[in-house]
């Protein structure tokens, strides 16, 4: 029986070094049975290292890595992220002022206990009140420039719940310093020049410049869109999706404040332009931007004026990068698991991409096959589950534009077309066009967006609706009154606590850390 006693990562960044530290986290131990993590990345070659936000998922990560929650803010220039807010996604812009709303990571009421969405739809919330202000109150927050906690609040715990922005590169280095010096993950620097097989068609080793070959008996490949092992030795195929997300192309900049005090916001702003969107997201000492966008609607020096006419800068250097847009047919094939930019991706709207390494790197701990002969059975539950989680990232991305009624250019007339969308998708828009989204639209446990995302999006997209006729079925009218009552009472109270500005606490942060849990 071949047991698996070495796992060789290839690839580094954050894909490569957040899956290492897991699977060091999880598998090795003092006992017999522990296995060895190895890592081996090119030196000198750049990252990507433009996917600057995370989720709230991403605390409860690094907590359990054993990460000090300051140490890793001052290390990637990190700094909090409450939510995303949107400007000019719904509608046409006029003189340059659109539609705008906040997706936030949570709502005062938990939807599954009781949903006040229809309540609020059918005016209970009072009159001109936005589905984020009317369930949530950290829109108000992020409007404030306030910060999700204090300085005094224990590490990973918030008075709101927060996610992070950071420095991808430093990320990385951040994690390969604490996977190598803490969770003894061994560490290669050499240059992969070739994948070899056994007989039976499993990665046996790979032979490098610099240190040989390194044999194991389980890969994970994280070499970024070239995708060496999964795509390249073992031929598993790749399907491009931009004929449901057009964007194929980022161009990204670097925006240094221009006053060091200047309040960093605690949310990412994505503004729609004419042919994408582009992020702005707050670090420690610059902005980082990037246009988002489609070549097959604009050229790259269109996109680059576009950029830095919305940065306000002529002489900041750019970058353009090429996205590989879609998915590998599996994601685990024999003994190799592809994770990060070589398994999919999306493009970046909604932050999904960290998150799903996360996700990734989490299932291949809990399953992990200790034989070759337990694979085929963990390759299928593996491939079943991330075949789900991806589609259904597609098709929420592939909503924010369904739902935009802006027809002022061909971009957003096909970005918005039914005929490119899922049969899933489309068939719960057309049910929740009379029918609020619920749980029984949400039952599989790994949906990586859940009813409040949804929601969010729905309603601060316009999405339109009619529940007139169900009226007599939302008979809790007092309850839900009292309970939109309740959310403005928890605003008062949040900023009662003397939340800091954002900036203010970045600074305490970076001097003095967080107090231990």
């Amino acid at each position: 029986m071949s047991v698996v006693k070495r796992v060789l990562v290839v690839g580094g960044g954050t894909a490569g070094w957040l899956t290492a530290a897991n699977l060091a986290k999880s598998l090795a131990t003092s006992e017999e049975g522990s296995v060895r993590v190895t890592l081996v990345e090119s030196p000198g070659v750049p990252i990507i290292g433009v996917g600057e936000g995370t989720w709230p998922t991403m605390r409860a990560t690094l907590e359990r890595l054993g990460v000090d929650e300051g140490k890793f803010m001052q290390a990637c220039d990190a700094t909090f992220k409450q939510g995303t807010h949107f400007v000019n996604w719904a509608d046409t812009p006029v003189n340059g002022k659109g539609s705008a709303y906040y997706h936030l990571f949570s709502s005062v009421f938990d939807p599954y206990d009781f949903n006040l969405a229809p309540y609020w739809k059918l005016g209970y919330a009072g009159e001109g009140i936005s589905y984020a202000e009317a369930v949530g109150t950290q829109g108000e927050l992020c409007d404030m420039g306030l910060a999700p906690k204090k300085i005094t609040t224990p590490a990973y715990q918030g008075v709101q719940s927060y996610a992070y922005h950071l420095n991808a590169g430093n990320f990385g280095e951040f994690l390969k310093q604490h996977a190598v010096e803490n969770l003894g993950v061994e560490h290669i620097s050499a240059h992969v020049e070739q994948v070899n097989l056994d007989a039976d068609g499993y990665i046996s080793s790979v032979d490098t410049r610099e240190a040989g070959v390194i044999e194991a008996d389980f890969f994970v490949g994280c070499s970024g869109f070239k995708s060496m092992l999964l795509g390249e030795a073992l031929g598993v195929g790749f399907t491009n999706i931009n004929d449901i997300l057009l964007n194929d192309t980022a161009v990204v900049m670097q925006v240094p404040y221009a006053d060091e005090n200047e309040n960093v916001r605690p949310f990412t702003r994505s503004t729609a332009q004419e042919a994408g969107w582009i992020w702005d997201i707050g670090l420690r000492h610059r902005r980082g931007l990037g246009y988002v966008y489609c070549s097959g609607y604009t050229s790259d020096d269109k996109a680059e004026q576009v950029l830095r006419g919305y940065a306000g800068s002529e002489e900041i250097p750019t970058r353009t990068i090429k996205m590989n847009v879609g998915y590998r047919d599996k994601y685990f094939h024999k003994n190799c698991v592809a994770i990060g930019l070589s398994a999919a991706f999306t493009e970046p709207l909604e932050a999904s991409a960290i998150f799903l390494v996360e996700a990734a790197a989490n299932m291949l701990c809990e399953l992990f096959p200790v034989t070759r002969a337990e694979m085929s059975q963990v390759e299928k539950k593996f491939n079943d589950s991330f075949h789900f989680r991806w589609q259904k990232t597609i098709d929420f991305i592939k909503l924010h534009y369904m739902l935009s009624r802006r027809t002022d250019n061909p971009y957003w007339q096909d970005s918005r077309d039914r005929a490119s969308a899922s049969d899933s998708l489309l068939e719960l828009m057309d049910h929740w066009k009379l029918h609020p989204p619920s749980r029984y639209d949400f039952d599989n446990v790994f949906e990586p967006f859940v009813l409040e995302s949804y929601q969010y999006v729905l309603y601060g997209m316009g999405f339109d609706v009619d529940y007139e006729a169900k009226r007599h079925c939302f008979n809790r009218m007092d309850e839900a009154k009292k309970k939109f009552q309740q959310v403005q009472q928890a605003k008062t109270m949040v900023q009662k606590q003397d939340l800091p500005n954002h900036r203010e606490l970045l600074n305490k942060v970076y001097q003095y850390g967080f107090q231990a849990l």
